[in-house]
């Protein structure tokens, strides 16, 4: 049943190397990204606050697909940025990283807010009163503690991200979604082998994430 793994012509842990690199850089760009957004969103100016609001609700909703397909129509081939990309596979990788991060970074922004939502005002008023500013407030008092309010829902986000990496292969990023569909075509007779082999390959990444982070969620949560 599996005799078409041993003929090497398919290169799985290559294709889930690329998924893992695209979650991990996806995943540091969206915590980034989404820690500004929600600054912004918390903000005490207006324009700020409205910027963060209309970029997380146009954005959340529109389907990922489109974004990564828009940034390789838009960047790559009518404005041809590269991103610093030698060959049309980096380009892609990057690309993919880009609209991943953007996308992303719109359910991290979410759910820090909501962390921030947790920390009692009387904390921030006093920082206030000490004369801190608010960026001050912000780093130094709000969000270390939003952070550890809110580390199972970013390890959701981050389950996520892992799954949604599959859409890079829109572009032609060589993930493990594209390496599925090569083989479903090659390897109809094993449909259910191939169906078989990249669900326990999605499930050995996503499942200790979950559980090594609902672990450091217990451990670290604020004590009310």
């Amino acid at each position: 049943m599996f005799d078409f793994l041993d003929s090497g012509q398919y290169d799985l842990l290559g294709a889930f190397w690329v998924t893992v690199q695209l979650t991990l850089y996806s995943a540091v760009g969206s915590l980034i990204w989404g820690t500004v957004l929600a600054g912004m969103r918390v903000s005490p100016v207006p324009l700020m606050r409205a910027f963060g609001t209309a970029y997380v609700n146009l954005v959340r909703n529109t389907p990922l697909t489109l974004l990564i397909i828009g940034s390789s129509l838009g960047l790559y081939q009518t404005l041809t940025i590269n991103l610093g990309g030698d060959t049309s596979k980096e380009t892609g990788f990057r690309l993919a990283v880009l609209a991943l991060t953007a996308y992303t970074g719109t359910f991290v922004c979410e759910a820090l807010r909501s962390g921030i939502n947790t920390v009692p005002v009387g904390q921030a008023e006093a920082a206030r009163a000490l004369g801190l500013s608010f960026f001050q407030v912000l780093t130094l008092i709000v969000l270390p503690q939003a952070f550890r309010a809110v580390i199972a829902p970013l390890a959701n986000v981050l389950i996520a991200l892992t799954k949604n990496t599959t859409v890079a292969s829109a572009i032609g990023v060589a993930e493990a979604a594209l390496l599925m569909k090569e083989m479903i075509e090659n390897e109809a007779d094993a449909l259910f082998a191939v169906f078989g082999i990249f669900a326990l390959g999605f499930c050995l990444l996503t499942l200790p994430t979950g559980l090594l982070l609902g672990w450091v969620a217990k451990r670290v949560a604020v004590k009310r």
